[in-house]
């Protein structure tokens, strides 16, 4: 069963790279990339997808930011204790009633007339095109119980993969819509308040506390200037270049911990994910600690 399902898969990457979206292969039989650097590497090149997808039995990812699409994955249960908020009706049973609630509460339509995807599980996966001038990125939980969405930073798996010997089908086969201006309203960040500027008061002596601050601020601009794709990297780097410090006793971890978090999550990071980039980059620059020297450089 799960060899005859498959076989369809190398027709399913090449229909996608047809619609200009960017496709990555996943591993075989599950939803995780099957490569690195997987958004800058997913590609609309029908050559590298037939080469890709001769040489293994690959599930279909399809990168959501590159391909201007916003998913939005409707969810089932997945036991008898994943249930709703208390105080939802008794009506929402999966995140499809839940949008449903939630369009009726905002006084629109459910939206059904857009490309849809039903998973292995029974879900279903919606696809709309991004809207212009907003830079939309995932989301969890956002809309409601149930509800995740997929726009930079993210994929989703395509139709023809299977998982668990059961494939991911296309139920309405259309151009994806404009995804719904109630919902990018829904979906669009707050604005962040203003910056603050990072107060570093260690050492008794000007140059001490100077250095430092600009270590800091410096590393903090790598992270606020990274690009999508390449956001964690730039998060990591920094935490490594701070670790040092920390292990040499300059900074405190906490306070530098706070400040990577509240950086990342300003371009787009999701806190947990940020917080276990910072950590793994602390860790790897305690192996190296760094101190200030009386001129203000860093030495071993």
């Amino acid at each position: 069963m799960h060899q005859t399902l498959s076989c369809a898969l190398p027709g399913a990457a090449l229909t996608a790279v047809e619609r200009g979206w960017r496709v990555l292969p996943l591993v075989p039989g599950g939803k995780r990339p099957a490569i690195r650097s997987w958004e800058s590497r997913a590609t609309t090149d029908p050559a590298r997808v037939a080469r890709c997808w001769a040489a293994g039995n690959y599930n279909l990812g399809i990168a959501t930011g590159p391909s201007r699409l916003v998913a939005v994955d409707l969810d089932v249960p997945k036991h008898d204790q994943d249930t709703p908020p208390a105080g939802t009706p008794a009506s929402v049973t999966d995140g499809a009633d839940m949008l449903a609630l939630l369009a009726e509460r905002h006084g629109e339509q459910f939206p059904t007339e857009t490309y849809t995807v039903r998973t292995p599980s029974g879900g279903t996966h919606l696809y709309f095109t991004a809207p212009a001038g907003v830079e939309l990125r995932n989301t969890a939980g956002v809309l409601g119980w149930k509800i995740d969405t997929r726009a930079h930073g993210g994929y989703i798996v395509g139709a023809g993969s299977v998982i668990g010997g059961k494939p991911y089908t296309v139920t309405y086969d259309a151009r994806p819509a404009p995804l719904p201006d109630w919902l990018t309203k829904l979906l669009t960040p707050a604005p962040l308040p203003p910056q603050q500027p990072v107060a570093v008061s260690l050492g008794a002596e000007d140059w001490h506390g100077a250095y430092l601050k600009a270590a800091v601020a410096a590393e903090l601009r790598r992270v606020e200037r990274s690009t999508s794709g390449g956001r964690n990297t730039a998060l990591y780097r920094s935490a490594v270049a701070l670790g040092q410090l920390v292990a040499g006793g300059e900074l405190d971890a906490a306070q530098v911990t706070d400040w990577l978090t509240e950086a990342a999550t300003g371009v787009g990071l999701a806190e947990p994910e940020a917080r276990r980039t910072i950590a793994s980059g602390l860790r790897a620059g305690a192996r190296r600690p760094r101190t200030v020297n009386g001129r203000g450089r860093r030495a071993a």
